[in-house]
């Protein structure tokens, strides 16, 4: 009576105190475990925990997703509390014990669900990092830790995989083979270290085991099961979102978010982005040769071998992991294994058939010559020879392929450079593949093309950028020459061969024009040899101010783009449609350009000349470009550029191939552009509206009157109507009666009306309850003549 009393007063305290539930299922289940325990107290606690309130609980606590994330959240490690009791032993026996007990529940033969598999091994990872700082004994519990995450690299749970690269990430820190920021000048493999890492003996012990690193490799190739949606889409490096929920990334995942992120430089070159390289698996490989010298290259280099030639994809996404760890690793012995083994094996990568991992590759040389320290501007050891390797030339007769791979690479290894810190040899380096590039802008595969036009973006914003820092101006004297072939010759050679080559295309399209016009059965005239090796020099161009425009780097390149605006104008609508193409994508790109002096003045005297050339098409492009234009340097254009502009386009509303297209871009200046400009135009172009009928009722008759000369002042007046879409200032009213007054004329003026004034009802149809009060009732009458009118409204 007195047991079944207790129980129910515990379980009413339980159900008060639901906090007490805790504590109570570890008490009870401690007298379930111990087999002393007598039977009442055994039995007591089976009717305590089959309760329906503890079960409940216990339910809960089941979904530990969310439980295990919140702790991983709060809980950056176990209290240091426990190291400053007295009872406490200092030599860390039983810390260790409870290490060695949960990395046996966090192996591959425990026979735990993988769930819980992967909380044992972060809680073992928080221990130990926790152990660091407070125990006698922290050096082999972290060696002993370290070793079971290195194992379990090779696991068949993908998430534990992943959590260990977490946690070899953050265990991996004394690195004693790495070169030090004052020895790396000297790139000697004489200095060996005299120390050895506290951990090195046990990694070593478990990597030289045999077939480690083919099994390793495997795992982790496992990770990169590319699916034809992932191989289509762009992102970032995620990591092994195949096989992982957003809880098990949380878990896995943690410590990858306080470290520096990669690439340091943006990327914006669709050759080059991968979604299956990722940085923190390179970053092991590379922190694991750091901490244990050569001897991780001696027992991976057949692997890498084997891996970086497979068939698989899969495989050759995490050779090029492992081969861009190395090679950034710059440890005692590296230069040697680059000469006896590394550069060929780069070579044959480059040489190699296979298309399809080549973002992989690139990633893996870019990573490689990434710079090293806070701010990513000390160079790496082996920098300059792996751009040396990418830029010796190729063997005769290869394929395109591998010549636009090369390209590929080359411009993934420049835009890691830092051009304010470019040494000699970089610069070097950049004026002999800019004369290759240069030389090559008539290649005959288009895909080569494009690389090249990439390529050369990135070389001569790099030389600008250096062009226009203090290392440049501190080091002047010594290199001079350089600079100044660098700097002058390849901005002239583009813009005066660009002029040369436009006037070539246009000539040729001209003279094909002609000769299909005069044998219209005549089947499609080719261009000659000498014209398409133009369109493909423009094309390459195409793409290199694509890539500029792109890039972010603009800014130092816009002598150059406003040099080279006049083409992308004028080759909108050309016989080659690559060419008609590309020049419409370096078109939408130059929209959102926006130019400052001293290159603002320019641009404008480009604009000006292109609205007055002699094709239509070149007149009605220009336009496009004026709207948006005048949209984005209102602000810092001077009032006389912007009269300018305005008389330009208020004479192309004689034109008779692009006046309609003039009157809408009219009508946008005058929306958002300088009052007193558009002011003026307004009076202007109802005096001439006025003055125009006056001399039409003087004279009673339309004969001797063009269309240009009524269809001008009726598209001016157009233009006004339509810059006030939904108000109705007090100037408005007389201007539609006046346009709808032309209503009568022929074609294509009648139309012009018509259209214009149906668009002027349907903008205002929403208040026009109230905006009609400031027409009378002549007036509504003729606006009602004129919208009842037959029209394609109608």
């Amino acid at each position: 009576m007195v047991l079944r009393l207790a129980g129910k007063t515990l379980l009413k305290m339980i159900e008060r105190w639901p906090s007490m539930i805790s504590k109570c299922v570890l008490s009870l289940t401690e007298n379930l475990r111990d087999s002393k325990s007598s039977e009442h107290v055994v039995l007591g606690s089976c009717a305590v925990l089959a309760s329906k309130t503890v079960f409940k609980h216990l339910a809960m606590v089941v979904t530990q997703d969310n439980v295990f994330f919140t702790y991983n959240i709060h809980f950056s490690g176990i209290s240091r509390s426990i190291f400053r009791t007295s009872d406490y032993l200092i030599d860390g026996t039983d810390f260790a014990n409870l290490v060695s007990q949960i990395v046996s529940l966090g192996s591959d033969s425990s026979s735990l669900h993988w769930r819980y598999n992967l909380m044992a091994n972060r809680v073992l990872l928080l221990l130990a990092m926790t152990s660091r700082n407070y125990l006698n004994s922290s050096s082999a519990i972290l060696s002993d830790t370290a070793g079971h995450f290195l194992k379990s690299l090779k696991c068949q749970l993908p998430q534990t995989r992943i959590l260990a690269i977490s946690a070899l990430n953050t265990l991996l820190k004394e690195s004693p083979y790495k070169f030090s920021a004052e020895e790396q000048p000297l790139f000697s493999d004489d200095l060996w270290g005299n120390t050895k890492s506290s951990l090195e003996g046990a990694l070593t012990r478990i990597f030289q085991e045999d077939g480690f690193f083919n099994e390793t490799l495997n795992s982790l190739s496992l990770v990169h099961i590319i699916t034809d949606t992932e191989s289509t889409s762009s992102g970032g490096n995620n990591g092994n979102s195949i096989f992982q929920s957003l809880t098990d990334k949380s878990i896995t995942r943690f410590y990858f978010d306080f470290s520096a992120s990669w690439p340091r430089t943006p990327s914006w070159i669709s050759l080059i982005d991968s979604n299956s390289f990722y940085s923190k698996f390179a970053r092991i490989f590379k922190r694991l040769v750091q901490e244990c010298g050569m001897s991780v290259l001696l027992a991976l280099r057949s692997t890498l071998e084997e891996f970086a030639n497979a068939q698989e994809r899969s495989k050759q996404c995490v050779a090029a992991e492992a081969f861009a760890g190395i090679l950034h690793s710059d440890v005692n012995g590296i230069l040697g294994a680059w000469d006896s083994w590394m550069m060929v094996q780069l070579q044959n990568i480059i040489l190699a058939q296979s298309v399809e991992s080549i973002p992989e590759w690139a990633s893996c040389i870019r990573y490689a010559v990434s710079g090293k320290g806070r701010y990513g501007t000390r160079v790496p050891l082996l920098r300059q020879k792996i751009l040396d390797c990418l830029a010796t030339p190729l063997p005769p007769k290869v394929t395109t392929t591998i010549v636009a791979k090369r390209y590929a690479f080359l411009s993934a290894s420049l835009i890691e450079i830092s051009p304010q810190k470019m040494a000699a040899g970089e610069l070097q380096l950049h004026n002999k593949l800019l004369e290759e590039l240069l030389g090559n802008m008539c290649h005959s595969s288009a895909q080569v093309r494009e690389n090249i036009g990439v390529t050369l973006s990135v070389l001569c914003s790099n030389i600008r950028l250096y062009a226009l820092s203090d290392n440049h101006r501190s080091h002047e004297g010594g290199n001079n020459d350089v600079h100044n072939q660098l700097m002058e010759s390849w901005i002239e050679l583009l813009t005066v061969r660009a002029s040369q080559v436009l006037m070539n295309i246009q000539n040729a399209s001209h003279s094909v024009t002609l000769e299909t016009s005069r044998d219209i059965s005549a089947p499609d005239v080719q261009l000659n040899g000498h014209s398409q090796d133009d369109v493909k020099w423009m094309e390459t161009l195409f793409h290199f101010i694509i890539s500029s425009l792109k890039s972010g780097r603009s800014s130092c390149l816009l002598d150059v783009i406003v040099g080279l605006l006049y083409p992308v104008i004028s080759l909108q609508e050309t016989l080659n449609k690559d060419l008609s193409a590309l020049a419409k994508s370096a078109f939408e790109l130059l929209l959102w350009r926006i130019f400052w002096e001293p290159h603002l003045q320019e641009a404008v005297s480009v604009i000006l000349s292109s609205a007055n050339d002699s094709n239509w098409r070149t007149r009605s492009a220009t336009l496009t470009y004026l709207q948006t234009f005048m949209h984005r340097h209102t602000f810092i254009l001077s009032r006389t550029e912007k009269q300018k502009i305005w008389r330009t386009v208020e004479k192309l509303l004689k034109d008779i191939q692009v006046r309609e297209h003039a009157a809408a871009v009219l009508a946008g200046l005058m929306k958002d552009g300088d009052e007193d400009l558009v002011r003026d135009f307004r009076d202007r172009a109802y005096k001439d509206a006025i003055a125009f009928q006056e001399k039409r009722k003087q004279r009673n008759m339309s004969g001797g009157q063009s269309v240009a000369s009524i269809h001008g002042p009726v598209l001016a007046l157009t233009a006004c109507v339509l810059s006030s879409p939904y108000d109705m200032p007090s100037w408005l009213p007389e201007h539609v009666i006046l346009l709808a007054c032309f209503g009568g004329e022929p074609s294509p003026v009648k139309s012009t009306v018509t259209k214009a004034v149906a668009e002027f009802r349907r903008t205002h149809a929403d208040t026009w309850d109230i905006q009609k009060n400031s027409f009378t009732e002549e007036q509504l009458e003729v606006l009602a003549d004129t919208s009842s009118s037959s029209s394609y409204f109608a």
